[in-house]
């Protein structure tokens, strides 16, 4: 949102010539992050604790993340606001210059034009100045023409005093009475003629850090005159501040007191006077060349500057507890890879890229640049250790080097490619871990490894730990090789560094956080899950008193190596200038942090942490297409598929967007609570009803706001009440009472139906059986038997008629039943052509083929379908012929249908027909529709559609075949 600048600046002494380097972290707001206007006049915190900012076009309310600019078509008498003041009452009163009083408070500008309070005549002049009464009632204004403009909430009166020569200094004298909504005022002399005996001291009789001063401060008006700053009361004006004293000899435009520090802006710089009210001598320049409009300190302790054409900067409250260092104030780079202290000397050592090297002393100098590495290419200073009496070793991309901290002489010990961690025994031997090789100095190489070396840790002179791309080592002086180390886990992980800490060998890895291992097995492994600040270690420092410092990606975890707990995260949330961290070193108190945008230094054991919960309140409600001013209820007529919204905010300044929601709509406070980042919270086609939304807000480290509650209440439509949904029950039961008659009188139609279905079923199988076995079958029978007898073959003729009284027995049951199983229909099949073949003298052969589907289940098929089309097939087709026949009938099953076909190789269909007798065809065309309506009487009662074909294969292209091909779909019913 708004843009972060890093301002060095020069601290002065009095008393020395040395210069000292100090950032500071400053934020800029301008048009393109919402404000009004990029001049911006005053700046002011209203009683809710919104910062609003005056400017040429409007003003600016700010919440920490959004403006909110108001004009003068939003209820302003003017869009050029000139200064702004705030009351007790929780209004904010605009200054303009046509000398229209309006007022902001509660979502709403009152002006003249909708507020009668406010109406009355400038006579041209506008307002300068603004004071409260006691209590808060009153609100005076004095005017360009030094007349008093009274304000009591009922009316606005013009020239209150008359002409009684009220002025500035007559108000100043009656501070208890008229209590000032300004921090100072601006006058060109102090002499009053009506006050000739007040005291002026030009120079202030108490010391700078005397109680009595800072009493007297909070307790009477300030006056900036030129580039100097007055206390003032009736009897005695005395100066605090001479610019001239401090190199200011531009006149003060504004000021802002901030505890023992001065804030002192002009119109070319802003001047931070650090520990001023402790008689320190340390004058900070910022924003040089810029012109300073006004200076705020909010509630929060952030410190407001408003610029004439440069918009906003903001100094959060936190920076100051930081240091910044980095190539805007000292450093050759802002890219900080290692950083170490000689203790001795109390000297400071930088490593940076490019190889260079800068000091910095125990008073906070930087001294001049030094290149420890002059090698082209990658040449970092990765790694910067303490050895021996005023010298450090630097390791760098190429080599390792001595730097004497005394003389700043450095020489190279050893040139190595790809030098990655350096680390000394407690006796002194320098161990070296580079890309593929371990180095003892002065003794051994281990090299052309078949893995990248990436750190080293030495327990003792003669034993050391080497960490790699692939996994853990052990290593001693007397074998001069690297074996595998620690448990399967530790073989495999890429390791970052390594520190040995009293028996336990601390691992960073480079995606699976940190480990601790005693006795080769892990003890102990943190991770982000285990809140460390990243799984991605980057390197470890011990401070020698109980922590371990984690440096990752993503911040610093600090580490309680007795408890191996993590103690806590520092990122930039809490002030660092970014989380890139590169290395870390503890002087004490002091924790210096090496990260890729510079150094960042302070007191370690006192990170500030704002715990108060932000202020929450809610913007706007959206319900349909329509905006609602914030209120504490909401009422409105239930509208069909409309969203429900509500629009809250924050007043935060720091870290805005980390800033959590939690909301409530069920009542629950206990678990009904719903967490989320968005500050919108919807309600999708929210139902009539009353309704409590509760919402609470909480910023970075803080605890939860109090609740902020809104009573939501949708009215129904008139269709939603009671009465009318008693109308629409009764109509609805009514019409459930005509459904119901109606599918009663529906189901007894169709029984009707049934039955008459049922009667005709009858009748067809009837006819059916008439026509299955016809007189023709009983005559030839009957010669048969009789033929059978003349010829002495009485026993054949016994049987004979035995199996035609069994087949006759057979017929008549199936005829009672709807449906007979598969196996009875081919047994009936088979006995009927037995008797064929014997009234045929065996003139053909028939065969069944059934599919092996029909096996797995038991198949129930309408009765005396199949057997008039084999009759037909046989009379008409095999017994004309004068040689023997063959009569096939295949089953199979086809989409829950029976597949039949009765295929015979006789004279075929058609010329069946030309010697077919009247009353045969007759019989025939009745037996065949017969069938058909069956199957048809079928579909109606189950929905089962049945076929029957009948085809000639001479005529349908079965080659040179004579013959018949009837194929029917026979409906089922299947049962496993």
């Amino acid at each position: 949102m708004s843009r972060y600048i890093m301002l060095w600046a020069l601290a002065f002494f009095c008393t020395v010539t040395n210069t000292l380097a100090q950032g500071l972290m400053i934020r800029n707001y301008n048009v393109k992050d919402g404000l009004a206007n990029a001049t911006v006049y005053a700046a002011v915190q209203d009683k809710d604790g919104f910062i609003w900012f005056a400017t040429p076009t409007g003003v600016s309310k700010f919440d920490g993340k959004r403006f909110r600019n108001y004009a003068k078509k939003d209820g302003l008498t003017d869009n050029d606001v000139v200064k702004l003041a705030a009351d007790s009452q929780g209004r904010v009163w605009f200054f303009t210059l046509n000398g229209k009083p309006s007022f902001y408070k509660k979502s709403v500008i009152h002006s003249e034009e909708n507020d009668s309070s406010l109406i009355f005549n400038s006579r041209s002049h506008y307002m300068q100045y603004a004071f409260e009464g006691k209590g808060g009632g009153l609100i005076w204004f004095l005017n360009t023409n030094n007349r008093i403009v009274q304000y009591n909430g009922k009316e606005t009166t013009y020239d209150k005093f008359g002409k009684s020569g009220a002025d500035l200094l007559f108000m100043m004298r009656n501070y208890n009475i008229f209590h000032p909504l300004d921090a100072f005022f601006h006058l060109e002399s102090l002499s009053d003629p009506a006050n000739p005996n007040q005291k002026i001291d030009p120079v202030c009789p108490y010391p700078l850090d005397a109680p009595e001063l800072r009493t007297r401060l909070q307790d009477s008006a300030i006056v900036i005159m030129r580039n100097t700053i007055w206390s003032y009361t009736a009897s005695h004006a005395l100066c605090f501040f001479n610019g001239a004293e401090w190199g200011i000899h531009d006149d003060i435009s504004h000021l802002c007191v901030d505890n023992d520090n001065l804030w002192v802006g002009t119109q070319r710089a802003l001047f931070f006077l650090k520990g001023y009210f402790k008689n320190e001598k340390k004058k900070i320049k910022l924003l040089d060349n810029h012109y300073i409009t006004s200076l705020l300190k909010d509630r929060d302790g952030n410190i407001w500057i408003t610029t004439f054409g440069d918009g906003v900067y903001n100094i959060p409250y936190k920076n100051f507890y930081f240091s910044y260092l980095d190539n805007t104030n000292g450093l050759y780079s802002h890219s900080i890879f290692s950083v170490s202290k000689d203790k001795k000397n109390n000297l400071l050592l930088i490593g940076q890229s490019a190889g260079v090297l800068n000091t910095m002393d125990g008073e906070g100098h930087i001294s001049s640049q030094f290149t420890v590495d002059t090698s082209s290419g990658r040449n970092s200073l990765l790694t910067i250790l303490p050895h021996k009496d005023d010298h450090a070793l630097i390791g760098t991309d190429n080599g390792l080097y001595d730097f004497n901290t005394l003389t700043h002489k450095t020489s190279l010990l050893k040139t190595i490619r790809m030098l990655k961690d350096v680390d000394v025994s407690p006796g002194g031997k320098i161990r070296v871990a580079a890309k593929n090789q371990v180095i003892a100095l002065d003794d051994y190489t281990i090299g052309d490894l078949d893995m990248l070396v990436t750190s080293i840790a030495c327990v003792n002179d003669s034993e050391y730990y080497v960490g790699t791309n692939s996994g853990l080592y052990f290593c001693t002086d007397r074998k001069k090789q690297l074996l595998p180390a620690g448990p399967d886990t530790l073989r495999k992980v890429n390791i970052k560094d390594l520190k040995w800490i009293d028996g336990s060998l601390w691992i960073g890895t480079s995606d699976q956080g940190i480990y601790e291992m005693q006795h080769d097995a892990i003890v102990k492994h943190l991770a982000s899950a285990n809140n460390l600040a990243s799984d991605i270690c980057q390197q470890l420092y011990y401070d020698g008193i109980g922590r371990l410092y984690v440096a990752t990606n993503r911040g610093v975890s600090v580490i309680d190596v007795k408890t191996q707990s993590i103690t806590r995260n520092i990122t930039s949330n809490d002030g660092l200038m970014s989380d890139d961290i590169r290395g870390v070193y503890s002087d004490h108190d002091k924790l210096y942090i090496a990260t890729s945008n510079g150094l960042c230094y302070f007191n370690g054991d006192h990170i500030p942490v704002d715990t108060v919960p932000p202020v929450i309140y809610l913007n706007n409600i959206r319900y349909g297409d329509s905006t609602f001013l914030a209120a504490n209820a909401f009422v409105h007529l239930y509208k069909r598929k409309a969203s429900f919204e509500a629009e809250f905010g924050t007043i935060v300044f720091d870290l805005p967007d980390l800033v959590e929601y939690q909301y409530n709509f069920s009542g629950d406070t206990t678990n009904g609570w719903v967490t989320t980042m968005s500050n919108i919270i919807p309600f999708p086609d929210l139902q009539p009803g009353s309704y409590k939304l509760m919402v609470r807000a909480r910023k970075y480290k803080s605890n939860w706001s109090n609740t902020l509650n809104i009573d939501v209440n949708i009215l129904p439509r008139w269709y939603q009440q009671w009465w009318a949904r008693g109308i629409l029950l009764l109509a609805g039961l009514l019409l459930v009472l005509v459904g119901l008659r109606y599918i009663i009188r529906r189901i007894k139609q169709a029984e009707k139906r049934k039955t008459e279905y049922n009667r005709r079923i009858a009748e067809l199988e009837a006819k059916a059986l008439t026509n299955q076995m016809n007189p023709h079958f009983i005559f030839n029978s009957l010669n048969s038997v009789q033929h059978l007898i003349l010829e002495k073959e009485e026993k054949q003729a016994l049987n004979f008629l035995a199996d035609f009284a069994t087949l006759m027995r057979q017929m008549l049951n199936n005829s009672r039943k709807s449906y007979i199983s598969l196996e009875e229909e081919i047994a009936f099949l088979t006995r009927y052509l037995e008797l064929e073949k014997i009234r045929f003298a065996h003139s053909f052969k028939y065969q069944f083929i059934l599919e092996e589907a029909l096996k797995e289940y038991t198949i129930y098929i309408p009765p005396m379908i199949i057997q008039p089309i084999v009759e037909n097939a046989i009379k008409h087709g095999l017994a004309p012929k004068n040689i023997s026949g063959y009569l096939e009938i295949r089953l199979e099953i086809v989409d829950d249908l029976l597949y039949c076909s009765v295929d015979d190789d006789g004279i075929g269909w058609d010329k069946s027909n030309s010697i077919k007798s009247s009353r045969l065809i007759k019989h025939e065309s009745t037996a065949l529709s017969v069938i058909k309506e069956r199957l048809q009487i079928i579909k109606s009662f189950n929905g089962s559609v049945g076929k029957l074909e009948i085809i000639d294969k001479f005529k349908s292209g079965f080659g040179n075949k004579e013959g018949t091909l009837v194929e029917i779909l026979i409906p089922i019913v299947k049962m496993l």
